[in-house]
């Protein structure tokens, strides 16, 4: 974000002021570096004489005009971002000239340029404060106002934004400030409902945009112009009206911004944005080459997670960001119910909700920088670091399991209630709990301080005896809590018990009950025999990692991984053997031995992508060194045999190949990832596209097998934007000093875009390379603190977190990383960063130490 807004600021701003309008006119056609912003604001004031300020960042301000009075335009501070309002009436307006600046880090509003074509597209990303980079605006959730916008544009260009345009004027060739001017069109969009800024919105460029319409809502789609032969419409259009309708029937008010249009825009710096009426997409979501359908599983619940926040989030809006959980916790539940409910994915989703999503909340919520799903956001630079794991997954999971507690038709009844209420507001978490208690009857009050007010997770684990035919005497759940977060928490769950039956794995016995405190009895399964597997936390009705015993932890090793006949359950032991791995109670060797068992069985590819991809972090960081090398043999082994006998043309045949790409290091591995793509070896019905490509060149790259010259020649075959990406990572992948140099210097320079950054980190920081990184540890130590001064939030970030030597696993970097910050005392938000990377460090000590241990 540009400036720093505190939340006392933001309050005081609150009480002083309220906004009716915005009228916006840009001018879009006067060079690559620049553009024209006027801004007239209407507001008032209660407090007559009175001073406040107005955001406005990184512009050259020439005129400001408040209530007719000239203003001072040197009093304006491009650095902090903000011009001084003084002596302000009851009824203001406030009309301020500038030009402010295209960027290229995603934020505010970016440009890019095609290198297909040569085509200028743009597109805006304000969350959370960067609205003020395209014009001048009072930058905080709760100041709501009506957004007109007026463009001038090249006349070759679409132009979308928040409303539809109501009208567009043909301008021939003209004369401007900078000279003679291509023909342009002015386009005039009519104001919209009250909304937040951060969610208004401007793309503009040569777009290719394809229609269609839905219970009287309008539809677009919006991709590059070279990207238009692989945009998937009909898909996208079916995600979308599954969504609405079942938003509309369970939500109980209709979609409220008239047109609907999603974007899929180029050098997008997040996954996707709710800005109303106006969605954007990171535009990888248009596949040009052949995916798994996990990835199209993704994409949807990504269109209906932005979709949902058209009612949370834009419809009504948390009043500062300490609730941004309102809006994305919500989302993310509305998304996985509404694919569970409505879409082809069925109650599948909830099964990669849970072996992605909460293994997410989980990492996250271990971390040294945990926090309450309610957070206490202090100001700008806080919020931006919490767009996490808790706000997201956790929120969504604890949503989860207050559905189960309440049921879903009060939730959802409570939920039409909090949209009735406060529509077009901004709300807080009371507001929220309110509306769920009166439709429940139950309150809320206890739940909240414990589930959204408390941090940290819960760990369940079965506690038993058995007589000597094997029949329980008793059964208990422990729950255990963190000295530095003691909360116990109340927690409804269900007891599965498992058994062999003629070859498969099947439930015998399911108990749900509540569990409050250190100890619950299971007074149910007293006399029961002990079966081959004990799963707490059955059909994932509740929030907490929970613990294997020893006879249930070897059943799945010894096979019973694959002999599950459903997949939630499946999905939900593999999540606990990753967490016993992550917390050192399973050595990573033993985890790999599961994983190289058990991965044929899994067929829902998203579980399966993710196993194989947790099994190459655990033996490349929590394996024992020694071991590390027959670790990776042994997945690469394994993997190979996958490969060949996977069905041909099958999403599990592509991501055992993918996955491969990743862990080979042996010769003739490596000599078979070059066959694939030399043509010299085939799979039946692989088909070695552009994407694939590059991943083999890649990974061929890293392993010394190609080069610099072989990266510049897929260039040529692939000279688009996505080629030159791939290019950027290949090219820092080089094992060689001189190429991690190269990189390193590219990286720091600052001068690469915010998507370039983000593929040289990933090359940079391969993980077959922890020697010749081992020199740039202190460098990052050295230029962390003046880089997340002089850059802007989202690369500061990208640099803080791609950089950190997360390979230079010893007790050393973790003293360093404390040194640096006893010694230098950074921002709260830098330090939380850097916090995070030694505890990553750490985790990752003491599983090597399990791992050798079991040797």
């Amino acid at each position: 974000m540009a400036g720093n807004l505190t939340r006392d600021e933001a309050r005081e701003r609150a009480r002083l002021i309220s906004v009716q309008s915005y009228v916006v006119e840009l001018d879009l056609t006067e060079g690559d570096e620049r553009f024209e912003s006027i801004t007239t604001v209407r507001f008032t004031g209660t407090r007559p004489g009175a001073e406040t300020f107005i955001d406005l960042a990184g512009a050259k301000v020439r005129r400001a005009v408040l209530n007719g009075v000239e203003l001072d335009v040197d009093a304006y501070d491009p650095e902090t971002g903000r011009l001084p309002l003084p002596n302000l009436a009851e009824d203001n307006e406030l009309r301020i000239d500038a030009d402010c600046s295209y960027m290229r880090t995603g934020e505010g509003l970016h440009r890019f340029v095609d290198p297909v074509d040569d085509s200028v597209y743009l597109h805006s990303q304000f969350e959370t404060a960067d609205a003020h980079r395209m014009y001048a605006c009072f930058d905080q959730p709760d100041l709501k106002a009506a957004f007109e916008l007026t463009v001038l544009a090249p006349g070759s260009w679409e132009v979308i934004s928040n409303a539809a345009p109501d009208a567009v004027e043909e301008l021939p060739e003209r004369s401007g400030r900078h000279g003679t001017l291509q023909a342009a069109r002015r386009w005039h969009f009519p104001p919209t409902p009250v909304i937040s800024t951060y969610i208004t919105a401007l793309c503009a460029g040569p777009y290719h945009k394809v229609t269609s319409e839905h219970d009287g809502i309008p539809l677009g789609l919006y991709c590059r112009a070279s990207l238009a032969e692989h945009l998937d419409a009909d898909n996208i259009f079916e995600v979308t009206r599954q969504g609405f309708d079942f938003f509309h029937r369970v939500f109980g008010i209709r979609y409220p911004f008239g047109k609907y249009d999603q974007l899929f825009v180029p050098e997008f710096n997040a996954g996707a944005m709710e800005n109303a009426g106006c969605v954007t997409f990171l535009e990888d979501y248009v596949f040009r080459s052949r995916v798994t359908d996990a990835i199209i599983e993704r994409r949807a619940e990504t269109i209906l997670h932005e979709m949902a926040h058209m009612w949370f989030g834009d419809l009504v809006t948390m009043r500062w960001w300490d609730d941004l959980w309102l809006n994305e916790s919500f989302a993310t539940y509305a998304s996985v119910l509404c694919q569970a409910e409505a879409t082809r994915w069925g109650q599948g989703s909830w099964t990669t909700f849970a072996n992605v999503e909460k293994a997410w909340a989980y990492r996250q919520d271990q971390l040294p920088s945990t926090h309450p799903i309610a957070a206490d956001i202090v100001d700008m630079h806080a919020v931006e670091v919490n767009f996490d794991g808790i706000t997201y997954a956790k929120g969504a999971s604890v949503l989860k399991q207050l559905v189960a507690y309440v049921g879903l038709d009060n939730f959802l009844a409570g939920v039409r209630d909090y949209f009735d209420e406060h529509a077009w507001g901004n709300t807080t978490l009371a507001d929220l709990l309110g509306a769920l208690e009166r439709t429940s009857g139950r309150d809320l009050s206890s739940w909240s301080k414990e589930w959204l007010e408390t941090s940290w997770v819960n760990t369940l684990r079965p506690s038993f005896t058995t007589d000597p035919e094997g029949r329980f005497l008793e059964f208990d759940v422990l729950q255990e809590a963190l000295a530095d977060y003691p909360t116990l928490r109340s927690h409804r769950v269900a007891v599965g018990l498992y058994s062999l039956r003629d070859g498969a794995l099947v439930r015998t016995r399911r108990v749900e009950l509540d569990v409050v405190g250190a100890r619950t009895a299971v007074t149910e399964l007293v006399g029961e025999v002990q079966p081959d597997l004990i799963l707490i936390n059955d059909d994932d009705l509740t929030y907490a990692k929970v613990r294997l015993d020893g006879r249930s932890l070897q059943t799945l090793v010894d096979g019973g991984i694959a002999r599950f006949t459903e997949s939630l359950p499946r999905a939900l032991c593999w999540s606990a053997a990753w967490d016993m791995t992550r917390d050192a109670e399973m050595s990573t060797r033993d985890y790999v031995a599961l994983v190289t068992s058990g991965i044929e069985s899994i067929k829902d590819i998203t579980v399966a992508q993710t196993v194989l991809r947790q099994a190459r972090l655990a033996v490349q960081q929590y394996a024992d060194p020694a071991w590390r090398q027959e670790g990776l043999a042994s997945l690469a082994a394994r993997l190979r045999s996958l490969v060949a006998s996977a069905e041909p043309g099958s999403d599990h045949q592509l991501a055992y190949v993918n996955a491969l790409s990743a862990v080979a290091s042996a010769e003739e591995d490596l000599a078979f990832l070059k066959g694939l793509l030399d043509g010299s070896a085939t799979l039946e019905g692989l088909t070695v596209d552009a994407d694939l490509r590059w991943t083999l060149v890649q990974a061929l790259v890293s392993a010394g097998v190609l080069g610099e010259e072989d990266v510049a020649q897929e260039l040529l075959r692939d000279a688009t934007a996505t080629g030159e990406r791939s290019a950027a990572l290949a090219r820092a992948a080089i094992p060689t000093p001189e190429g991690k140099a190269a990189a390193w210097a590219a990286i720091t320079e600052g001068r690469l875009s915010g998507a370039l950054l983000r593929s040289t980190l990933m090359g940079f920081m391969d993980p077959r390379h922890p020697d010749l990184l081992a020199p740039y540890a202190e460098r990052y130590f050295d230029e962390v603190g003046g880089i997340w001064k002089s850059w802007t939030s989202d690369s500061a970030q990208n640099f803080a977190n791609g950089c950190y030597p997360v390979l230079a696993i010893s007790p050393e970097t973790v003293a360093r990383t404390q040194d640096l910050i006893s010694e230098s005392q950074p921002p709260q938000a830098l330090r939380r960063l850097l916090l995070e990377g030694a505890d990553g460090i750490s985790r990752a000590l003491r599983a090597q130490a399990k791992d050798a241990s079991a040797a």
